[in-house]
């Protein structure tokens, strides 16, 4: 599994949100300043977030986003979810897929369930106040 940089991007969007969070709506154009992301690939990133009520977007003037809940609130596993569309390690277990022919003989199906419920559990275990909380790595952006 390997996170895309649309969910990298995301998780970059919503601490950044969080960190600048007063309640009033957020320019886009300034989180693309900070965040050095292109506007047009943040645009549709943040189409999917508010179409998944995890943040608020007003147009026209003093228009812009806001998270809809505290940082508290998100996990990380969700943002990643819902950005990655799936965070399993094998294509066999992800949400829908056609069962494999080989499971009953598959001596590394019960490894990669595990790995799976690892990685759920530790982006669940991970908010985005818990983001902000992190010692800032320099001017280095994952």
């Amino acid at each position: 599994m390997m996170i895309s940089t649309r969910g990298r991007y995301a998780l970059r969007v919503m601490t950044d949100l969080a960190e600048h969070n007063s309640g009033e709506f957020i320019p886009l154009k300034e989180v693309v300043q900070r965040q050095d992301i292109s506007q047009k690939y943040l645009e549709s990133i943040m189409t999917k977030l508010s179409k998944a009520g995890f943040v608020e977007g007003a147009h026209g003037k003093g228009g812009g986003y806001r998270l809809s809940r505290s940082p508290e609130e998100y996990k990380v596993g969700e943002i990643l979810m819902l950005t990655e569309g799936t965070l399993a390690p094998v294509s066999c277990l992800e949400c829908g897929a056609k069962p494999c022919s080989k499971a009953a003989q598959c001596r590394t199906i019960n490894m990669w369930k595990k790995l799976h419920i690892m990685i759920s559990e530790f982006f669940d275990g991970i908010t985005l106040a818990d983001l902000m909380a992190e010692e800032c790595g320099g001017d280095y952006i994952i």
